[in-house]
């Protein structure tokens, strides 16, 4: 299973760039910027990553990120990054990145945009992996920012093809930010959300209704809603499910818990992604792998989820088909 995994072609849909700042990068950039750590080893870091939630993990990830300040340290993230994706067989890439985590801190959200941008460039060219970018807003800041940052990144339309929603999930629900998305559609923009992880299934259904996305980001809650389950198949919606983050964050007591496998089988298109790795213990291709370890995962379903991380991208027609047919070359559809 492990050789299959590491050889079939896949997309990943859910990525947040900040997320998979490893801590000997963060070191370097640290040094590089002249900034004082509160920690005094990469040992010291990785003991700080055992979480009881999503607030425990996003306090010392916003503190993390402040060591990203220019250009080059945008582009060094993004391209470790994707070094990572080679190994793991990722062939196209949709990553987050959260310009206000930047901007908050002085930094201009140009600099942020070229730094990343030249890296996912350079990763088509030289290591042959294709990209998309999605902007995040952070849903623990108010509709009102929001509006600020997507007039800010306008100027930059060309180089993202969607906006999505993160961070703090309680307290701030999908419909708190319908009149920006709305703004971002009529900009001709795509629209994803983070929406059932700590959440409840409503907020899926507003994400899906209020806010018009083409994705779901998690949305492991479905399973509270069997109308709702039904809905997803019967529209195609995609959820981009992240499996050890939902355990390192608690949303599943134990990876043997996960409802992954289970919205498969039924038909949902769930898809495997890897989250925040640098905090949750795993690039995408680990993700899979815990599904075999803990769940039993089959060769079919590793292609359906294979499958499913491609069709459910934003790539052309012509490009999924490419990759498609490199997937039943190794494992024919039975």
């Amino acid at each position: 299973m492990q050789q299959l995994i590491n050889a079939i072609p896949k997309a990943e849909l859910h990525l947040h760039l900040e997320g998979s700042l490893e801590p000997e990068l963060m070191f370097e950039l640290a040094k590089r910027n002249q900034i004082e750590l509160p920690f005094k080893s990469v040992e010291e870091i990785r003991a700080a990553y055992e979480f009881s939630n999503l607030q425990d993990f996003l306090d010392i990830y916003y503190q993390a990120a402040d060591v990203l300040r220019t250009e080059a340290d945008f582009y060094d993230l993004t391209w470790a990054y994707l070094l990572r994706c080679q190994a793991d067989g990722v062939v196209h890439t949709e990553p987050f990145f959260d310009p206000q985590t930047h901007t908050e801190r002085g930094i201009d959200i140009g600099t942020v945009i070229k730094g990343i941008t030249r890296a996912l460039k350079d990763g088509e060219l030289q290591l042959g992996i294709s990209s998309y970018l999605i902007l995040s807003f952070l849903r623990h800041l108010s509709e009102e920012e929001a509006f600020s940052t997507l007039r800010d990144a306008l100027p930059y339309k060309e180089h993202f093809i969607a906006v999505g929603l993160d961070s703090s999930e309680l307290g701030h629900p999908p419909e708190k930010f319908e009149r920006v998305f709305a703004a971002a559609r009529e900009a001709g923009l795509r629209t994803v959300a983070h929406a059932g992880e700590e959440g409840p299934a409503d907020n899926i259904w507003n994400a899906i209704s209020l806010l018009n996305v083409c994705r779901i980001d998690h949305g492991v809650a479905a399973t509270q809603d069997p109308q709702l389950v039904s809905y997803l198949v019967q529209h195609r919606t995609p959820l981009t499910v992240c499996p050890l983050s939902n355990t390192k964050l608690k949303v599943f007591a134990d990876m043997s818990e996960h409802n992954i496998l289970q919205l498969l089988d039924k038909g949902v298109r769930v898809t495997v992604n890897s989250d925040d790795p640098a905090y949750f213990g795993g690039y995408v291709n680990a993700n899979y792998q815990a599904l075999a370890d803990a769940l039993n995962m089959t060769d079919a379903q590793l292609r359906q989820l294979a499958i499913n991380s491609i069709t459910a991208s934003f790539l052309p027609g012509e490009q999924q088909a490419r990759h498609l047919a490199k997937i039943d070359s190794l494992i024919s559809p039975t």
